[in-house]
């Protein structure tokens, strides 16, 4: 499965964001691409231990099983899977090359990865591998949603 804690998975998420650009589209959702940029910002701060967000009541019922779930194949994330509300940016206008800039920049960040005790919102307590996998799938998911 891939992670983003392979250099070679990380390179090819770098070009994939670098391909997206302001007439980039959605293929489902509601995001365009500033906001879509922007939420994987946040994300990737969250997965890197910058932020940190309160644990979801339905996922300390089901989290465990949920993450078992996405990470048991390589098969992509399901469209329209629900975030947190801290996760959807409002603002519809910005700008796309600083987004773009700062996701790479974040993806880079992973060859030094230490998030050992990493409580994701939903999902709970993760293991490095975990982590790993979620953030490609996650990257991916929205890569592919603007075909890229």
């Amino acid at each position: 499965m891939k992670t983003v804690f392979d250099k070679p998975t990380r390179d090819e998420l770098i070009g994939r964001i670098n391909s997206l650009n302001e007439n980039s589209t959605a293929q489902w959702g509601k995001m365009n691409v500033y906001q879509m940029l922007k939420h994987c910002t946040l994300a990737e701060e969250m997965y890197l231990g910058r932020k940190f967000y309160k644990r979801a009541f339905i996922g300390k019922l089901l989290g465990k099983i949920a993450l078992k779930n996405l990470l048991k194949d390589e098969s992509p994330m399901g469209r329209n899977a629900p975030t947190s509300n801290e996760f959807k940016v409002k603002e519809s206008r910005g700008d796309i090359a600083a987004e773009k800039e700062k996701w790479v920049g974040l993806i880079g960040e992973y060859d030094h990865f230490s998030t050992p005790d990493f409580v994701h919102w939903f999902f709970g307590k993760m293991t490095k591998e975990q982590v790993g996998q979620l953030v490609y799938k996650h990257a991916d998911h929205h890569l592919r949603q603007f075909n890229s």
